[in-house]
């Protein structure tokens, strides 16, 4: 099924990069939050997209949004991950695919890539925008429209 606009964030929790359990409604009512889903650690298109968050962190920062980065890979995949490239936000390990489902995130590519999808949530915890595109480049770019534009309206 999945989220809709205007639907709220699953409540549900899985491991971040330490091992440790991570809520994922935990910034609701706090700050604003992007969580962004991609197929794996260390491929092309990903590292593109893990860099592209990365490169515009500070600006995410500045319009009081958190960013998350889900896939199935190991809590050791994520900090190796993470070390290499940098990346100083939250990754988490969906290796049952508990949050993919809970999101309704669909494989990619007639099944054989896990999907790639942008949710975007407002301070109380409201999905203002789901963006799917298999393409790693524009995800960053329509997160941070959308905040911008969610600020200017405020």
């Amino acid at each position: 099924m999945g989220l809709s606009v205007g639907d709220s964030i699953p409540a549900i929790s899985i491991p971040d990069e330490t091992g440790e359990l991570f809520e994922l409604n935990k910034f609701t009512g706090k700050q604003a939050l992007i969580v962004y889903f991609y197929p794996k650690n260390f491929t092309p298109g990903c590292v593109k997209e893990a860099c592209d968050f990365r490169d515009k962190y500070e600006e995410f920062k500045g319009l009081n949004a958190e960013v998350i980065g889900i896939s199935s890979n190991s809590e050791s995949s994520h900090r190796r991950f993470k070390s290499k490239y940098q990346l100083a936000f939250i990754f988490l390990s969906d290796i049952d695919k508990k949050a993919r489902i809970a999101f309704g995130v669909k494989p990619a590519l007639m099944g054989l890539l896990p999907g790639r999808e942008t949710f975007v949530f407002d301070k109380s915890g409201t999905l203002i925008m789901q963006y799917n595109n298999i393409s790693a480049a524009s995800h960053t770019k329509k997160a941070l429209q959308k905040l911008k534009t969610l600020q200017d309206e405020e």
